[in-house]
């Protein structure tokens, strides 16, 4: 399956909000491994992390976790982080990856030093606990996991066998 191409989706309430060509790292049937270029127009600067052109996202979705990650990696293959988003379980098929964004977000820097839970506002202004009060609060139990997983190293959920600092695979590069 390595190197084909698929459409990643992007959705929050229920309209699309990205979508972009990926190529397929691997799939073993509960979990989707892609890469793609950054794939917004121009700079998103966060204040803790840049998001420009010639970024590469190796992004990773499960059927049956309420979250992504998404390795950020330089044009020059620094790895600059992952960036975590609280999602429905994705929908995979043949030609793509549909998720729906649940406004939480969490920011692991490369080294390990910054975890940051994000955009808890939003979440909170979204309604979601009125509308969907299992799915707020599967949201809230993911974050928390992640937040974990991020403080404690998300290698092993990436299934690596590094720690923060140590070597990492070209994101350029066919695994």
């Amino acid at each position: 399956m390595s190197g084909r191409s698929v459409e990643v989706t992007l959705t929050k309430a229920g309209r699309t909000k990205i979508r972009y060509p990926a190529e397929v790292l691997a799939e073993d049937g509960g979990r989707l491994s892609v890469r793609a270029p950054w794939a917004a127009e121009g700079v998103r600067d966060f204040g803790f992390v840049r998001f420009e052109p010639g970024d590469v996202f190796v992004e990773h979705y499960w059927r049956d976790r309420w979250f992504t990650v998404k390795e950020v990696w330089s044009a020059d293959g620094v790895l600059k982080g992952w960036y975590c988003d609280i999602t429905r379980p994705a929908v995979i098929d043949g030609s793509g990856v549909v998720v729906e964004d649940l406004d939480l977000d969490l920011w692991v820097s490369a080294d390990g030093s910054e975890v940051l839970r994000l955009d808890e506002d939003e979440f909170a202004a979204s309604g979601l606990a009125a509308s969907d009060p299992e799915a707020a609060a599967r949201a809230v139990v993911a974050l928390d996991e992640l937040e974990v997983l991020g403080r404690e190293g998300l290698v092993e959920l990436l299934g690596r066998r590094s720690s923060f600092g140590s070597a990492r695979p070209d994101p350029h590069e066919r695994s």
